[in-house]
């Protein structure tokens, strides 16, 4: 257990708040704690290894994030326009898109089907997770889930002397529930169905990587808080030995938006705090160097 987690329990919420703790980091914890629902997601551990962008790009830009091991490039679909030429609906970015991917992949695993619903199914789930189910929220999930629905995919994956290449559409299908391929860009389609292609399928139940939805929740809202849960969720049951990772490792992984090291350190270290709040077996120490990755209990028992 964290140091936040037994301040919270000797203590009690309120009088965690009192002390000079970062508020956010005790809500989040608290609410992680408190949270009696259960329920587990799944996610393929590419995802865990490479992310989405935390914030908008122009419509018609490539997102590509580099480690050491794996490159993906996220390449943004078009939309088709009567009498006019197709339109780039931007890659999928921000809290929401990852939301909305959970869900997708959660469903396929638990149902065996890679055939999913976006219609009440992913309202009621994303309800669970906290969104607000009307106005601009939903709007954004709307928007989101037709950039992921459009989007295609490219992981370029190093094994030491040799390398591999996948690419793939997330969704190899999608049905819209409004006829809207016609109307201008002002207007969002709203997916209703999609069926996610058998390559990603396959890969996912090769290689999930199981997370907690209490997790989730209490992080909604911060993209890339959410990350590095998912990075650590990933990373740390796996380790057989204490691991350091650089400034330089961490910022191409996590921060390839950031300009400035010292911006991008700043805003890690809140989000890593953040993520260790809702994963209180983390063991990860942070330094000068950058962080250290100690063996873990994964998030999900193993069964």
């Amino acid at each position: 257990m964290g140091v936040v987690h037994k301040l919270i329990e000797t203590n009690g919420k309120q009088g965690a708040l009192a002390l000079d703790i970062d508020r956010k980091i005790i809500e989040i914890a608290s609410d992680y704690m408190a949270d009696e629902e259960g329920g587990i997601g799944f996610l393929y551990s590419g995802w865990a290894q490479a992310a989405l962008p935390h914030k908008r790009l122009a419509d018609d830009a490539v997102w590509q994030i580099q480690t050491d091991k794996v490159t993906m490039i996220v390449e943004p679909g078009r939309r088709a326009v009567r009498d006019a030429s197709p339109i780039p609906v931007g890659v999928p970015f921000g809290s929401k898109a990852r939301l909305i991917m959970l869900y997708l992949q959660t469903e396929a695993l638990k149902r065996q089907n890679r055939e999913v619903e976006l219609g009440g199914s992913l309202r009621a789930w994303l309800k669970r997770m906290g969104i607000p189910q009307g106005g601009k929220s939903i709007n954004d999930v709307k928007e989101q889930a037709e950039r992921l629905s459009r989007c295609r995919l490219s992981f370029h994956i190093q094994h030491g002397s040799s390398s591999g290449l996948i690419n793939q559409n997330i969704v190899d299908s999608a049905m819209f529930s409004e006829a809207e391929e016609i109307v201008p860009t002002r207007k969002r389609q709203l997916v209703a169905q999609v069926r996610l292609s058998e390559l990603f399928y396959e890969q996912l139940k090769k290689h999930p990587v199981p997370i907690e939805e209490a997790a989730i929740r209490a992080l909604n809202g911060h993209s890339q808080a959410l990350d590095l849960y998912c990075w650590l969720a990933y990373r740390l049951h796996a380790l057989q030995r204490q691991t350091p990772i650089t400034w330089v490792a961490l910022k191409a992984q996590f921060g390839p938006g950031t300009g400035r090291m010292d911006h991008f350190k700043t805003g890690f270290i809140d989000n890593l705090k953040l993520a260790l709040a809702v994963y209180p077996e983390a063991g990860v120490t942070v330094g000068p160097a950058g962080v250290v990755l100690y063996p873990s209990r994964p998030p999900i028992a193993p069964r």
